[in-house]
């Protein structure tokens, strides 16, 4: 039996990997790409690390089920399909789905931590980093947490110092170099989708 290929995505928070992402996943029938998030393996809200004044810090590795997000990937990589319960990011509002992820020749493998945590970065045939300079995550930052989360601009300022950026310089600028392509998303990704796109396209084809 012949492996779905595994591409694994990641940048730093607020990069633009959601919207690469919709973009990526739009260019193929949904027969041929399954897409896995880290965004839900999270652990509880209750079980997550704070720091010196008490904020439980969302952006820290341990955050993270690492175990079994590499237990679900490995298992969509054998042909199985899996089932996760959606992760909310805690928004009372929202009831959690059932997710359900079927194997497909394409398997895209999402998140901050993909190329850090060794159990996931070994199953990837290609790493994808999406690039973006500081001032234009921390605008993405502020944007996105303030109309998708409900936090004040304080409290994203207060995150972004404090728990984003040292966990970009610690766990995911380093890793930068692994990467097989890169992609900057200052302005637009647009060249660099297009490249992606047809390599996967080639790959769906060998596997038909």
């Amino acid at each position: 039996m012949q492996h779905p290929y595994l591409v694994g995505i990641t940048g730093g928070s607020a990069s633009g990997k959601t919207t690469f992402l919709r973009r990526l996943l739009a260019a193929f029938p949904e027969r041929d790409i399954c897409l896995i998030s880290q965004d839900n393996y999270y652990h509880p809200r209750e079980q997550q690390e704070r720091d010196a004044q008490g904020f439980e810090n969302f952006d820290l590795p341990s955050s993270i089920d690492s175990a079994a997000y590499a237990a679900d990937v490995s298992q969509l990589r054998e042909g199985h399909e899996v089932r996760r319960k959606e992760y909310t990011f805690n928004n009372p509002n929202v009831v959690p789905q059932e997710l359900v992820f079927r194997p497909a020749p394409i398997v895209v493998v999402e998140g901050i931590f993909v190329f850090y945590f060794e159990e996931i970065a070994k199953l990837l045939d290609l790493k994808v980093y999406i690039d973006a300079q500081e001032h234009v995550k921390l605008h993405r930052r502020i944007v996105r947490d303030r109309d998708e989360r409900g936090y004040g601009l304080d409290d994203v300022l207060y995150r972004y110092t404090n728990h984003v950026a040292p966990t970009y310089e610690k766990y995911i600028q380093p890793f930068k170099d692994d990467a097989d392509i890169i992609i900057p998303n200052n302005r637009h990704f647009e060249n660099g989708l297009a490249v992606l796109t047809g390599f996967l396209k080639s790959k769906v084809a060998e596997q038909a």
